[in-house]
């Protein structure tokens, strides 16, 4: 019950943070401040649409290394149970121990892990940093 507990709020918390997503920091120069915020935003999203169109992906995010680092932890656990088993005399109910407590780890530090921001695709993030700076912003860096 108290394992069904934890992977409910990880997954809770994994949809949050799969909402989330990256984009450029920009410079308040001349331009930036002579078109305010609104149109600059609206100038990122043209210029993110110009890239999606061009073939160029933002990134499978956090969601996919939540999932690897889950299914790596129950391997892990379930081999460590089976071996801890085998030498106290139960090998089978100790691997099912140690892959439920490796699942259960292995998603908590997947969560713990993607509550920091992905960063996008280099390519992606080139060409919006381009297509901004040929609109006259100056990116500084993305988060």
């Amino acid at each position: 019950m108290k394992l069904l507990r934890i992977m409910t709020t990880g997954l809770i918390l994994l949809g949050l943070s799969a909402c989330s997503s990256t984009g450029p920091v920009l410079y308040p120069n001349t331009h930036f401040l002579s078109m305010g915020k609104k149109a600059a935003e609206a100038d990122i999203e043209a210029c993110k649409e110009l890239a999606e169109a061009a073939g160029a992906r933002e990134g499978k995010g956090n969601v996919g290394n939540v999932a690897t680092s889950t299914a790596m932890g129950a391997g892990v656990g379930a081999a460590s149970g089976a071996v801890g088993g085998a030498i106290y005399g139960s090998a089978g109910q100790g691997s099912l121990v140690g892959a439920a407590s490796g699942a259960a780890a292995g998603l908590l530090r997947g969560i713990f892990l993607s509550a920091r921001p992905a960063q996008p695709n280099q390519a992606y993030a080139n060409f919006v940093s381009r297509c901004l700076q040929e609109k006259g912003y100056e990116v500084t860096g993305w988060q």
